[in-house]
């Protein structure tokens, strides 16, 4: 049971664990994707520039070394010509390839391994012209490619009709051949026209797509510090809650350690405590103690019940609370016996005070299903001026006065300071009354 309980408790802890984390994996995740698209991406665009510049310069050598044959007919430059045309006609076929409906990958790989780009750029080249070939500058750039469909093709044809010219020897009519070269340099001007639009569009989409990516990275980036702020704040205030419930889980205690459950006065245990630091901080000023011990709680126990003698012991503490001094402290010691700590309060001020207490008592009256009842105490009070009485002293001084008023009659006060009894008689009031 018990390695169940701790099994359970350890895939709590590490489902909360990856719940913490999960937003922070998730915006990581998405950091490291788009930069990996970005490297991609840009990688790719790289390639077709590299390829542009390799393109653009075999057709300008297809027409060079043609022309060059087309005046020297000398073979050599024949196949330095079809070896520049292969570049540009390699590149035209990975076009055709990956325009068709299904795409034709290994054509297209072949294409452009003929087309003279690396190996290596060649998937990046694919996949770029695959799901990138709708984006605006990437579809003017192909649409210059394209443009270049005829003028390849027308070139094919001229290498064709020169060399089957000059199988007879050089070409000797002048005009013809003036107007052949002229037809190649016309097209070597639309090949250059094309080819510097290709590299200015892909150059212009390069840059928009650096700006692009860039921009992607640093809302990511603030994407995840805002996390981590808004991750940290929650956690800070968590661990704040956290702290505040246990200060006042700390202060509930502490005040049930210290405080009476039924009346909300601080038990006997708090009291003693109190009366022990008066006693040994006291430099100046009287200390005095007032004991008092209800003289009707049983009757009200016994013939209305514990919860009535509950609300009678509630009714009396706030009693004793009205009109004290914020350094004053009342008590419940225990039963109906109460206790009222009185710092810097003079003898005669005790007595008076008291004297007050059990007056008011007197006038007190405790209803309970129809039934009212009078309320007395006794009362002891214990005035000390010695420095040096320990708390056990104190207290015998202050039960005893209690006990004699008492004894005396009860509904009075009793004053113990060391000297013969001093008693504040008083009329002693009916117990009960129906």
């Amino acid at each position: 049971m018990f390695r169940r309980t701790a099994t359970s408790a350890k895939e709590r802890s590490f489902l909360h664990v990856i719940k913490l984390v999960s937003p922070f994996v998730m915006v990581v995740v998405l950091q490291a994707t788009i930069a990996g698209l970005s490297l991609e991406v840009m990688s790719s665009v790289r390639a077709y520039v590299a390829g542009e510049a390799m393109w653009s310069r075999s057709q300008k050598n297809a027409v060079y070394f043609l022309n060059l044959y087309l005046h020297s007919g000398e073979a050599g430059q024949f196949a330095q010509y079809q070896s520049s045309l292969a570049v540009p006609i390699g590149d035209e076929y990975a076009r055709w390839a990956l325009e068709r409906d299904p795409v034709d990958v290994e054509l297209a790989r072949i294409g452009l391994l003929q087309g003279g780009n690396h190996p290596d750029d060649v998937p990046g080249l694919i996949w770029l012209f695959r799901y990138f070939h709708q984006v605006s500058f990437f579809r003017d750039a192909i649409r210059e490619w394209t443009a270049t469909d005829p003028m390849l093709l027308e070139l094919n044809v001229f290498g064709e009709v020169i060399r089957g010219e000059l199988k007879d020897g050089p070409i000797g009519d002048s005009g013809r051949l003036q107007f052949l070269s002229a037809r190649l340099s016309e097209l070597n001007r639309q090949f250059t026209e094309h080819a510097e639009r290709f590299s200015a569009v892909l150059g212009k989409g390069s840059r928009a797509i650096k700006l692009t990516l860039t921009w992607l990275n640093i809302a990511t980036a603030a994407a995840l510090i805002l996390l981590l702020i808004w991750h940290t704040r929650r956690l800070v205030l968590q661990r704040q809650a956290f702290e505040d419930a246990l200060h006042a889980e700390k202060e509930r205690l502490a005040f049930q350690a210290s405080h009476d459950w039924l009346t909300g006065s601080v038990n006997r245990r708090a009291f003693e405590a109190r009366l022990q630091s008066e006693l040994d901080g006291r430099s100046e000023g009287a200390l005095s103690l007032i004991l008092l011990d209800l003289d009707q709680f049983k009757s009200v126990n016994d013939s209305c019940g514990h919860l009535a003698g509950d609300r009678l012991l509630c009714q009396v503490a706030q009693l004793l609370q009205q009109g004290r001094r914020p350094h004053d402290l009342v008590a419940r010691l225990g039963g109906d016996e109460f206790a009222l700590i009185l710092p810097q309060c003079a003898p005669y001020d005790a007595v008076d005070i008291a004297e007050r207490l059990r007056r008011s008592l007197e006038l007190f009256s405790f209803a309970w299903d129809d039934r009212c009842f009078a309320v007395t105490a006794s009362i002891g009070v214990a005035c000390i001026a010695d420095r040096d009485t320990t708390l056990e002293e104190v207290m015998r001084q202050a039960d005893a006065a209690c006990y004699r008023a008492k004894e005396k009659g009860r509904n009075r006060v009793q004053v113990d300071n060391g000297k013969p009894d001093v008693v504040v008689v008083t009329r002693p009031r009916e117990a009960a009354r129906a």
